[in-house]
């Protein structure tokens, strides 16, 4: 089995620690004072990087949805303005790399249309995320491949065929392919996390990962025990404040829980080598009853 090498001092796949991503999104709402308290967040949790969306307005929303009306935190204002309003920016990503640089922390984004894949250019980020949403979209899928960069692609809403059509599409090489059910927050029974197993046979020699949106920690723990070599979960400072994400998402003490146990679970996952421990000496000693042929 293969890794991916994302920067010199760190490889995504089997045989290394999970890569731990907490998705801001668009939770930050807009703002980039939420976004630092994010990022400041997940370093202390331990996660290995957070990640961001990077949308074209007037590219990625559909021109009759443009006029819509949404009342929002800032006033009812048309959808498009709404969107606008949300997406950062040459400024704030410029304070984002910045800060993450500052913190230590990798950062990324999820590139909805083409001009923000070569915005993004710009940071020289470690790789791309491709949303589930994305997965059939070949001119953004050409545009990604063309940075040569890592790409994660996401495979919720998708069929066995058309997961099986991108990864044929875009190739093997510098590919990391994420399990993922789009319903959010998505009910323990459609998580279906027997697909990282699945989907490790089906590709193996590519590392396989799990993008959650489910409430609770305990099944993205579950995904680590399966196979998983890199895990995300959408982050927010508090899981009902306003926006569509928030409440399928993870506040900064259930990052902290879920780093904690998924670093736990790595190391009781073992080599799978029966082997009598050293602690195991003494009750041997004790407990065990010698018997003699007799």
């Amino acid at each position: 089995m293969s890794i991916v090498q994302i920067k010199k001092n760190r490889a995504i796949g089997p045989g290394q620690p999970t890569y731990i991503i907490a998705e801001i999104g668009i939770n930050h709402n807009g703002s980039v004072d939420i976004a630092r308290q994010l990022i400041d967040a997940a370093v202390l949790a331990g996660c290995d990087a957070v990640k961001f969306q990077k949308r074209t307005p007037e590219l990625c929303v559909p021109k009759d949805q443009w006029e819509k009306q949404r009342e929002t935190p800032w006033g009812t204002m048309s959808y498009i303005d709404y969107k606008r309003k949300t997406e950062f920016g040459l400024e704030e990503y410029t304070l984002i790399d910045d800060y993450c640089r500052a913190r230590g922390i990798d950062w990324f984004a999820s590139c909805w249309d083409e001009p923000s894949v070569d915005f993004m250019e710009q940071f020289s980020p470690v790789l791309y995320k491709m949303a589930s949403a994305s997965l059939t979209d070949k001119p953004l899928l050409d545009r990604v491949r063309a940075t040569g960069r890592p790409l994660m692609l996401s495979t919720g809403m998708s069929t066995s065929h058309e997961i099986e059509d991108a990864v044929r599409y875009v190739g093997l090489d510098k590919l990391l392919i994420a399990h993922s059910t789009s319903a959010y927050p998505c009910p323990p029974q459609e998580l279906n996390l027997r697909m990282i197993p699945t989907l490790i046979r089906q590709f193996p020699g590519t590392p396989i990962g799990y993008s959650g949106h489910e409430t609770g920690l305990a099944s993205t723990v579950t995904a680590v025990a399966l196979g998983a070599t890199f895990v995300e979960r959408h982050f927010t400072l508090d899981r009902a404040m306003w926006g569509s994400d928030h409440a399928a998402s993870v506040e900064p003490g259930g990052m902290m829980k879920l780093v904690r146990d998924i670093r736990d679970t790595e190391l009781a996952l073992g080599d799978g080598v029966k082997v009598v421990y050293e602690s195991e000496r003494e009750p041997l000693r004790r407990l065990r009853r010698e018997v003699t042929a007799g």
